[in-house]
Formats: structure tokens, sequence, C-alpha cells
């Protein structure tokens, strides 16, 4: 959790220090990048436990509420860049922001997809080579033990 926070703060640093520039948003993706993948890996993080069945079992912990803090901390920030932005930003910066927001959620989704693709896809072709290695084992062995019988046995 407190990584995250960590890499949302640093993201927002430079993203605050390129409004108060007047630059353009498009030399700050890494930025921005950063702060959206640390939102929702913090994001991620609380629902699966809330929806954790361990954590309704075992009640509350001191985690719950530093995890809600930092949204909290998260939500502040990004009010703060958007008043900054509607302020001192450019014409049409904020609806900048809220698209480039859109496209790093669309690409870290899609990502994470293909990953999942991958693995279930490497967990297949892991899948057919136990399956290739058994099925020779097998006719390997049912070959020697029938060498072994017409032989005679022991």
């Amino acid at each position: 959790m407190l990584a995250e926070l960590a890499a949302f703060n640093a993201g927002f640093a430079v993203v605050k220090q390129f409004v108060a520039n007047g630059r353009d948003l498009s030399g700050a993706f890494g930025a921005i990048s950063k702060m959206v993948s640390a939102k929702e890996d913090l994001n991620r993080r609380h629902e699966k436990q809330k929806n954790s069945i361990w954590s309704s079992i075992a009640g509350k912990d001191s985690n719950d509420f530093e995890e809600f803090m930092a949204l909290e901390r998260i939500r502040e920030a990004e009010k703060e860049l958007t008043s900054m932005m509607k302020l001192y930003g450019r014409p049409g910066l904020h609806d900048d922001w809220v698209r480039y927001l859109a496209e790093a959620r669309r690409e870290r989704r899609e990502a994470e997809a293909q990953r999942k693709k991958d693995i279930e896809k490497m967990w297949e072709y892991a899948a057919w080579g136990i399956a290739g290695v058994l099925c020779i084992g097998g006719c390997i062995g049912l070959i020697l033990w029938v060498k072994f019988l017409r032989d005679g046995g022991l």
C-alpha cells in the first residue's frame, strides 16, 4: 500500500510541475501512467480485501483504515490537480487529462488481459507437453513390458 501511494505521489509531483510550468501533458505520460496504475492497484487491493472471505471472518484490521486514508489522499491530490489545471492550465487541459487517464487505464487493462492470455497459453502448452511425455513414456513402458513377458519374465 505504501509503495502504491509513493508511486502516485511521485507521478503527482511530476504532473503538478508540468501543469505549473504550463507544459503539455503529453510529456508527462509516464508519470500519468504511474499515477493511474498506483491508484488502480490500491483500489484493486482494497476491493480484494473487502470481498475476501477471511477478512469478513476475521473482522476488520488496521490495513483497512490505512488503505482508506491512502485512497483519500489520492482523491485530494486529484482534486488539487484538477483545480490547478482549470485555473492555471491552457484551455482544454483538464479534458486532455481525462482523456489521458482513460487511455492509460485502457492500455493497462489490455496489457493485463494479454498477460492473462499468455499465462493461459503457457499452461496449455505445458499440459500438452506433459501429456506427450506421459504418452511416450507409457508406450515405451508398454513395449518394455511386452518384451519382458515375451522373454519369459524373471
